[in-house]
């Protein structure tokens, strides 16, 4: 039977058969922890939150300067919210749409600010493509939907064109 003892005062310690023979548990190994593997790199995803955008017709200024190229950002529950409270939109519900890309539309053109009463004024088609860009981009980027005919079973896509803007 081996013994060891590292230094006075210590533990007698057993080795290999020599414990096995005296019946003394050897206190369990300690466990030498692994190398940490290397973190995987993870690729990190920007969030997109602003979008360009170019108007059909173009928003004409006071001054006669038409303004086509714009920004809009992503909304918030807020920015839906918020134009609820509009007394415009109490009164006529159309409105909701023109309130809410005031709010979020960021740049047009060399404007200094964009609000309600430039998207009140803009021609139709420009609300309009509006209308659908809001609800394209609020909608991770599509208003499509996979269908498949009833008759043929061929597979093919449909534009879902939304309610009303800020309604669900």
């Amino acid at each position: 039977m081996r013994r060891t003892a590292a230094r006075a005062g210590a533990a007698v310690t057993f080795s290999g058969a020599d414990a096995a023979e005296t019946g003394v548990e050897l206190p369990a190994p300690e466990a030498t922890p692994a190398p940490a593997a290397p973190a995987p790199v993870q690729q990190q995803e920007s969030l997109r939150t602003e979008f360009p955008f170019q108007l059909p017709r173009g928003y004409v200024d006071e001054a006669g300067t038409v303004h086509r190229d714009g920004v809009m950002r992503l909304s918030t529950a807020r920015d839906e919210l918020v134009p609820l409270r509009d007394v415009r939109v109490q009164e006529n519900p159309a409105y909701l749409s023109v309130v809410l890309l005031g709010r979020v539309i960021t740049r047009l053109g060399t404007l200094p600010m964009v609000h309600d009463g430039i998207v009140e004024n803009m021609f139709a088609s420009d609300l309009a493509f509006l209308q659908d860009f809001y609800r394209q981009i609020n909608a991770e980027g599509h208003t499509r939907a996979a269908v498949q005919c009833p008759h043929c079973a061929e597979p093919f896509e449909v534009e879902l064109g939304g309610s009303r803007l800020g309604e669900s």
